[in-house]
C-alpha cells in the first residue's frame, strides 16, 4: 500500500521558498527532499566555486525551510546521483506521489520521468514560474516561422508584458533596440572607478561548505579564495539593490568593453542569483524601471540590460527545450580537435584568453562578450569539438545550468546548429579584441599580423575560417563584407596564412 504521503523534491537551482514546488504544500503529509550528489559535481569537471555556491545555497535554503517548520528531507556528500538517492528514498517510505519543478537539464528531466514510469508513481512535474514564457507559449511563437530570431521573440515580450511600451503598444524611444548604442570601449585610459559590486563574506555555512569542497575536490579546477557569491535571498536582493542604485548607470554603453583586472567591469553579476532562483526575473526588470525614472537613466542602458533578462535569457530557454536533444550533439562544421590544455589552467602566452580564463578561474565568472568573442571565438575557429567546449562552459562558470548554458555555447558562439536561431557565425580576428580591450598591448602576438611567428593566432585562424568557408560566407548579406575582405589580400598571402594556421591548429596546446 503506497503512502498518501508526497514527496517534494527540490534542486539546486530551484530555491525559492515562494516557487512552484512549494505551491499547496500539506504540512501534514508532505515532505520536501533535497540531495547533494557528489556525482552532479564531477560529470562535467566542475570549478570548486560552483561547486560551493550550488552546496551553500542549498544548505542557507534548507535552514529556511527549517525555519518555516517544512518537513525536508537533506541528504549531504552522498555518492548516489540525484535519481538515485531519490529512488531510494520513494522505495524506503513507499512513496506514491512525487512532486517537482522541470529540471533546468534534459538529462535529468528524463531521468526523473523514467523513475516515476519505473517505480508506477504518480509524477507531477510543474513548470518553473521563473520565467515569462512558457513553453507552449514558446512553441506556439515558432510556429510557421522559417528563421527564429531573437528581436521578433523580444519584441512579443515587450508587448505582451507591457514593458518599455507606450499605451498603444510602442516602443519608449521610437526604437525597440538600443544595441548599437552599447557595444563602446572603455576610453583609452581605462575605464576609471568603477563602483565594485556587492561582495558578501562567507558566513559560517559557506566556509564549511569551503573547507568541505577544498577536501573533497582538490583537483577540480579554479579556486575559492575569491568566493563572495550571494548564497541566499536575503544578499541577493542587496546585490540587485546596489546594482540597480549605483552600477547600472554605466552598464549600457560598457557592457562588451574589456580590460586587464577589471572581471566584473559594470555588470550586475545577478546572473547566478537568477539562475539559482534567489532572484526573480520580474523583480529584477522592475527594480531597473524604477531606477530608470528615479535616477532619469539613458534609456539605451535601461533597453540592453532588460534586453538581456526579458528577451535572451527567455529565448535561449525556450530553444533548448525546443531543440534538445538533438541541440547537444549538434556539430554544423563537423569540428573534432580537442579542447587545449590551458583551458583549465590558463596557461597560454595569448594576452587576451589568459586574462579571461585566468580570471574565470579566480571567480567562475567572466561576462558575455569574453565568453562570447574571446574563449569561444577561438573554440569556433580553433575547430575544437562542440560538446568539449559546452562541457567546459557548463563546469567553468558558477552561473551555468545547462538550458542557459547549451544554447549561448552551441548556438552562439559555436555555430554549430548552422544557424538554427542566429544570422551569422561571431567570429573576429585580433583587431576586434584590440578595439574592446586592451589586451593585445602586453601580448607577445600581434592583431594586425596575419601570419609568422609574431601574428596573432586569433586573427590566422580567422582569416583561414573565411577562407575554408568563403562559400558560405559569400552566400548569405551579413557576411559578404567578411569575405569582401579577402579580395585585398593576395592569393600568396592566403596560401601562408593557410599554412600557418595548419600549424597552430596541429599544436593547440603550445600557444
Amino acid at each position: 500500500m503506497k503512502s498518501p504521503k508526497r514527496l517534494v523534491l527540490v534542486l539546486g537551482d530551484q530555491l525559492d521558498l515562494d516557487g512552484t514546488a512549494l505551491k499547496k504544500f500539506n504540512f501534514e503529509t508532505d515532505e520536501v527532499f533535497m540531495v547533494e550528489s557528489i556525482d552532479e559535481a564531477q560529470y562535467v569537471w566542475s570549478h570548486q566555486a560552483k561547486i560551493a555556491l550550488f552546496l551553500s545555497a542549498m544548505r542557507h535554503f534548507a535552514r529556511s525551510l527549517r525555519a518555516l517548520k517544512y518537513p525536508i528531507a537533506y541528504i549531504e556528500n552522498t555518492p548516489l546521483s540525484i535519481v538515485d538517492a531519490l529512488k531510494e528514498k520513494l522505495q524506503q517510505d513507499n512513496i506514491g506521489y512525487l512532486i517537482c519543478v522541470e529540471p533546468g537539464e534534459w538529462r535529468l528531466k528524463q531521468q526523473i520521468e523514467k523513475l516515476a514510469s519505473e517505480l508506477s508513481i504518480s509524477l507531477e512535474m510543474r513548470e518553473d514560474d521563473h520565467f515569462f514564457c512558457t513553453h507552449q507559449e514558446f512553441i506556439d511563437w515558432t510556429a510557421g516561422k522559417k528563421e527564429l530570431r531573437l528581436e521578433y521573440f523580444y519584441r512579443l515580450m515587450r508587448k505582451r508584458h507591457n514593458i518599455l511600451v507606450d499605451a498603444e503598444g510602442n516602443p519608449e524611444g521610437g526604437q525597440w533596440n538600443f544595441d548599437q548604442d552599447n557595444r563602446k570601449p572603455y576610453p583609452k585610459k581605462g575605464p576609471g572607478m568603477i563602483d565594485e559590486p556587492v561582495l558578501f563574506e562567507p558566513d559560517a555555512i559557506t566556509q564549511e561548505v569551503i573547507a568541505f569542497v577544498k577536501r573533497t575536490y582538490p583537483k577540480h579546477p579554479g579556486s575559492l579564495e575569491a568566493f563572495r557569491w550571494p548564497v541566499n535571498r536575503e544578499q541577493a536582493i542587496e546585490a540587485l539593490n546596489y546594482f540597480v542604485e549605483y552600477r547600472l548607470r554605466n552598464f549600457g554603453v560598457y557592457q562588451d568593453a574589456m580590460w586587464t583586472d577589471t572581471p566584473y567591469g559594470w555588470h550586475s553579476i545577478l546572473s547566478s542569483s537568477l539562475n539559482l532562483k534567489l532572484l526573480n526575473p520580474r523583480e529584477v526588470i522592475a527594480a531597473v524601471l524604477t531606477a530608470w525614472k528615479k535616477y532619469a537613466l539613458d534609456l539605451s542602458t535601461v533597453e540592453g540590460f532588460i534586453r538581456q533578462i526579458l528577451g535572451w535569457r527567455e529565448f535561449v530557454r525556450g530553444m533548448y527545450y525546443l531543440d534538445m536533444p538533438g541541440m547537444a550533439q549538434d556539430n554544423y562544421y563537423g569540428h573534432e580537435r580537442a579542447l587545449p590544455k590551458w583551458y583549465w589552467d590558463g596557461k597560454t602566452k595569448m594576452a587576451c584568453m589568459k586574462d579571461a580564463i585566468g580570471q574565470t578561474l579566480e571567480y567562475g565568472y567572466a561576462h558575455h562578450i569574453q565568453r562570447l568573442m574571446v574563449t569561444g571565438n577561438f573554440a569556433l575557429l580553433a575547430e575544437i569539438l562542440p560538446s568539449a567546449v559546452c562541457d567546459w562552459y557548463l563546469a567553468i562558470y558558477v552561473d551555468a545550468i545547462e538550458w542557459v548554458e547549451l544554447p549561448n555555447t552551441a548556438g552562439m558562439a559555436l555555430f554549430a546548429n548552422g544557424g538554427r536561431f542566429t544570422s551569422k557565425p561571431y567570429i573576429a580576428s585580433g583587431a576586434y579584441i584590440k578595439r574592446m580591450s586592451n589586451y593585445c598591448g602586453s601580448c607577445q602576438y600581434k592583431p594586425d599580423v596575419r601570419y609568422g611567428e609574431t601574428a596573432c593566432p586569433i586573427t590566422t585562424l580567422y582569416w583561414n575560417f573565411l577562407i575554408k568557408h568563403r562559400t558560405q560566407f559569400e552566400s548569405s548579406p551579413r557576411t559578404r563584407l567578411m569575405t569582401a575582405n579577402l579580395k585585398r589580400i593576395s592569393d600568396e598571402d592566403q596560401g601562408h596564412i593557410v599554412a600557418h594556421a595548419d600549424q597552430i591548429l596541429t599544436h593547440l596546446d603550445d600557444l
